[in-house]
């Protein structure tokens, strides 16, 4: 086996280790069954490996992120050893050689099982033929969180004021979900004419920044976000459990930032889409969110049931864009630029060969390029 060495940069959460990582990096990572979004994150900073504490792939569902990566030729190494992430720290070197992980010094630091493109088969079949079993489990554990949380979603919510109008206005959410960038693009058009109400949540707001533009609300738990996002003066909505705890208050406060507290179950998309709803917004538009059993798996949730009440809320003015995408090709293929260009030049090459004047011209623009070029 090839020896890889790298610098490592190391985290127990995997969206808060990508904002530290540099080409050439060895991430580690505590991240069971690694998804598509953090695979995509990891391979845009040209990680050489990734060391998780937790299989890439258990078997429970079946994930594509570790096919992302070995597909891209990133190496895989699964340990046992939590207590890795005393054993090293930021920036330490290290080498990857027969499934041991060893310092410069040659001190030998964990050692852990290669995952590759056989055994990760072997458990995505795995994963495949457990997915009934989970189904069931996921629709029990919606239903009867739904008898919970039905009057709060439908009654007893506190929602904050706004500073910006939502009246007769659009509103675009983002989130950073699967193929979240792609669908952007797609919509770029709709974007500049329509000029929604630009909500960010959390990494959300990033994304909307990375399109040049910048966002007019953001929401969530402040985990996943930049500073230089919150700080560009977007209206900020820290999402609070039921019982008023807020996770990602102590950082807004650390930044010195404005704020104001939407306290809610679910997810921090939902609230986004409340917030639009209940102010009045004509139209909400969502990019990137999370509407199925395997985005709620990977986000380590075993139910839907506030996105399944929030969605039958606010569906009649609601447009899921995700995936859109797919629906359309932006690839115009060199084919087609030749074909318009000879459709184009076809006609004035008739008329020239017929013409005896643009003959005459042609002949005598051919007499001067010779003459000029020394011929």
């Amino acid at each position: 086996m090839n020896l890889i060495s790298g610098k490592v940069k190391l985290d127990k959460k995997t969206k808060k280790l990508i904002n530290r990582l540099k080409p050439g990096d060895i991430g580690i990572i505590d991240h069971q069954d690694l998804d598509e979004v953090a695979a995509e994150s990891l391979l845009a900073k040209k990680v050489k490996a990734v060391i998780n504490t937790k299989k890439f792939i258990s078997g429970k569902y079946p994930t594509l992120g570790p096919y992302i990566l070995l597909k891209a030729g990133v190496f895989l190494i699964e340990t046992n050893d939590k207590d890795i992430f005393n054993k090293l720290k930021d920036g330490d070197v290290v080498y990857i050689k027969n499934k041991r992980i060893i310092l410069s010094n040659k001190k030998v630091i964990s050692e852990g099982n290669m995952l590759d493109f056989k055994l990760y088969k072997s458990r995505y079949e795995d994963a495949k033929r457990n997915m009934n079993i989970e189904m069931e489990k996921f629709i029990e554990n919606t239903v009867e969180y739904i008898k919970k949380e039905k009057y709060t979603f439908l009654w007893d919510l506190n929602i904050p004021e706004t500073n910006i109008s939502f009246k007769n206005k659009h509103a675009l959410i983002v989130v950073r979900g699967r193929d979240y960038k792609k669908d952007l693009y797609t919509i770029k058009s709709y974007i500049q004419e329509k000029k929604p109400i630009l909500i960010g949540v959390d990494g959300g707001g990033d994304a909307i920044m990375e399109f040049g533009l910048k966002p007019n609300i953001i929401i969530g738990d402040m985990d996943s976000i930049s500073d230089k996002c919150l700080k560009s003066g977007a209206e900020i909505i820290v999402h609070a459990y039921p019982d008023g705890t807020a996770p990602g208050l102590e950082r807004v406060k650390k930044l010195g930032l404005n704020y104001k507290i939407f306290a809610a179950p679910g997810t921090s998309e939902d609230i986004a889409m409340l917030l639009a709803f209940e102010k009045g917004a004509d139209l909400i538009v969502a990019v990137g969110t999370h509407s199925n059993m395997i985005d709620f798996l990977e986000k380590g949730r075993n139910g839907m049931s506030s996105t399944f009440l929030v969605r039958l809320k606010v569906g009649s003015i609601l447009v899921d864009a995700k995936g859109v995408s797919k629906l359309y090709s932006t690839n115009f293929k060199m084919r087609y630029i030749i074909a318009i260009m000879f459709s184009s030049l076809l006609p004035l090459f008739i008329i020239g060969t017929s013409s005896s004047h643009i003959k005459y011209f042609v002949k005598a623009l051919i007499m001067k390029l010779k003459l000029i070029r020394g011929f």
